[in-house]
């Protein structure tokens, strides 16, 4: 079992129908009158293919027109980019041997018309007043802005907690790299936490790009909080992963992502990952690369951190070398070679400092 991954297409509807779009004001004037109305975002071949009767307009989209139109019976075509209004009440002919869960006739037809071609439908109820996002079988009912910011908020609240206790992982693993320490266990821990930071942030995006405008504060705390994140996620696998010519860097990385939630909270299936060997136990000692230490190294390029890897292999052998070792490095000169043997030794007198103090 594998977790589902978020309908990108879905996303892209939900742009179209966010706070400070000229289609969310459309939708909103629509509301506010009381009426209903059904929407196709797409005037291409498909779209028309399915259209039946009405009227060709061919006009620059405004919130008002939209909302004058929904007076009338039918559905409104849009372009793809929302800036015109290409027909209106439109009869929508899609296959009635699609199967739905809806009822209305309205909705019946939106979630059929959004399975059978690739356009974001949009319907909004006049008995209930609600919009809903029909795309690729895919519904999405927008909810009041303040509802989102709430749960927006309680997220990033969450986020903030995961990320401090990944910031006292990754510290962690760090001394336990510079005194060759360890385990299996610390390496799937490390990866489990940076996971779950990703999903939460994954989750908060959805907020955002619900949000529209007013999710910009939401979006600058994400940012915020989310800086190096992903890197130390790609290079914790990086530095510990057994590649081979069917399964590199992104097969590790792009697994951790299918693990739902039940695997991911088991060390055991996070470790598989990395494609240890079948005897490397939670508790089997492992050494790194270093690929992640070098990484915090400023202004090191990760080609030249690749090149110092190639040539010693593990981070203690790194740390061991002298300066005429590393500059026989590839793009290693003189100061770069210093600059690693003394950013090295800081970072391994700073990591020790905070675990033991």
């Amino acid at each position: 079992m594998v977790t589902p991954t978020r309908s990108e297409a879905m996303l892209a509807a939900l742009r179209f129908v966010a706070p400070g779009r000229p289609l969310r004001e459309g939708l909103d004037r629509i509301l506010q009158a009381k009426m209903g109305a059904l929407i196709v975002i797409g005037d291409g071949p498909d779209v028309l293919a399915l259209c039946s009767g009405g009227f060709l307009l061919d006009a620059d989209f405004t919130p008002q027109r939209l909302s004058e139109l929904a007076k009338m019976d039918g559905a409104m075509i849009l372009s793809s980019d929302c800036t015109r209004i290409a027909r209106a009440n439109v009869h929508l002919v899609p296959d009635p041997n699609i199967p739905t869960s809806e009822t209305g006739t309205r909705h019946r037809t939106a979630e059929r018309v959004a399975m059978q071609i690739d356009a974001p439908v949009i319907t909004i109820s006049e008995e209930l007043s609600l919009v809903a996002v029909h795309r690729k079988g895919v519904k999405r009912t927008l909810e009041p802005v303040a509802r989102v910011l709430s749960r927006a908020d309680q997220a990033l609240q969450i986020l903030e907690r995961y990320k401090t206790r990944l910031d006292a992982v990754s510290g962690s693993l760090s001394a336990l790299e510079v005194e060759d320490l360890v385990t299996v266990r610390d390496v799937a821990t490390a990866l489990q936490r940076a996971e779950m930071v990703r999903r939460i942030a994954e989750e908060i995006e959805e907020y955002v790009i619900e949000l529209g405008a007013d999710g910009r504060l939401i979006l600058l705390q994400l940012e915020e909080l989310m800086a190096g994140v992903e890197d130390d996620r790609r290079l914790f696998a990086k530095d510990y992963y057994v590649g081979s010519p069917d399964y590199e860097l992104h097969d590790a990385t792009g697994a951790l992502v299918t693990l739902d939630t039940e695997s991911l909270l088991d060390l055991r299936l996070v470790a598989e990952l990395l494609h240890l060997p079948r005897d490397a136990g939670l508790d089997t000692a492992i050494q790194p690369h270093g690929f992640r230490l070098l990484h915090k190294i400023p202004r090191l390029p990760e080609m030249v951190a690749d090149h110092v890897v190639a040539r010693f292999g593990y981070l203690q052998k790194i740390m061991r070398a002298g300066v005429p070792d590393l500059v026989e490095v590839e793009g290693v000169g003189d100061a770069r070679a210093r600059a690693i043997k003394e950013g090295l030794a800081r970072l391994a007198e700073t990591s020790i400092l905070e675990r033991y103090v």
